[in-house]
């Protein structure tokens, strides 16, 4: 019985979804998802490639944002075998040790990406509240340490998800209700209790995008503290022009982030084709907007890659 248990297991297969009822213009779809891709790869390449190669920006602030460019350079490939198989080949079923993969990766770079934007918040907050100790407390040693902690954070709280999964069977009607494998999306289809499952993910959740949203949102209000404070208004305004590109990342990263989180814990009052939609903001628009926000917000950023470009 065993044997026949662990036969069905490695056998099954979910099956992605794309957009119910659009099938008939699947290939056009494609263009402009394969369009964000690449523009999202490239964006995010091009301001790697800046960075390193300059050295006047070796600084904490240009830092933080290549290893932003890199987490969303991770959460684009993570999604793109799956997502561009619908629409491209009509291709829907992903193997569960492809799922268990797929989604390990893309819950580490959600991960990751909220420990950068806290990481970014803290370089701002410190820029603006100390300015003259900014320098001291944002030493390369001291930013290479503490990345490493968040990442050890990301890789400790992931890494159990794939096997709480693979310890259940499944043999319902394995079909996601996205173009990708989520944990809380694979987890309804077992047909076992998962009361572990639902209480480890909420305790992810709360650990690692609930914490840092919490410090990142008490950074503000002390930075909008410290400004509202200075009386020139026109230093007021080019201090809080600096938060704007992080400001963006944060609220395109967490609003349809939490708001996934939140369909999928209440979807029985929520619309389907909503939360597909959600789901494609979710991982899409952050890797496509932010490489083209800090472009065009930071000076000293688009001026290297003008330069890089324009001869």
């Amino acid at each position: 019985m065993s044997a026949v248990n662990d036969t069905k297991l490695n056998s099954a297969v979910f099956l992605v979804t794309g957009i119910p009822g659009k099938e008939d213009i699947y290939l056009w779809i494609s263009i402009p998802f394969s369009l964000m891709y690449i523009i999202s790869i490239v964006g995010n390449s091009v301001i790697l490639f800046i960075i390193k190669t300059d050295p006047s920006l070796h600084e904490p602030m240009y830092i933080f944002l290549s290893i932003l460019a890199v987490t969303d350079l991770g959460l684009s490939v993570s999604t793109m075998p799956t997502m561009l198989g619908i629409y491209l080949f009509n291709s829907r079923e992903i193997s569960l040790n492809a799922c268990f993969a797929q989604l390990f990766f893309i819950h580490f770079f959600d991960k990751i990406e909220s420990s950068v934007l806290l990481l970014m918040a803290f370089d701002r907050f410190i820029a603006i509240c100390n300015p003259l100790r900014y320098t001291s407390i944002l030493t390369l040693p001291r930013i290479a340490k503490t990345g490493l902690v968040f990442v050890l954070r990301s890789l400790a709280v992931v890494f159990p998800l794939p096997f709480l999964l693979k310890r259940f069977q499944y043999c319902r009607d394995n079909v996601l209700s996205h173009s990708y494998c989520l944990h809380q999306d694979v987890m309804k289809l077992a047909c076992s209790d998962i009361t572990v499952n639902i209480i480890y993910g909420m305790f992810t959740t709360v650990f690692t995008l609930g914490l840092d949203s919490l410090l990142i949102f008490l950074s503000y209000v002390m930075i909008l503290k410290t400004v509202l404070s200075i009386a020139s208004h026109a230093e007021c305004l080019r201090a809080l022009n600096t938060c704007v590109a992080h400001l963006c990342a944060v609220l395109l990263f967490y609003i349809p982030d939490i708001g996934l989180v939140v369909i999928h814990r209440f979807e029985n009052n929520s619309s389907h084709l909503f939360k597909i939609l959600l789901g494609y903001v979710y991982l899409l628009v952050p890797p496509l907007i932010n490489p083209i926000v800090y472009s065009v917000k930071s000076k000293h950023l688009r001026a290297r890659i003008i330069r890089a470009f324009v001869k």
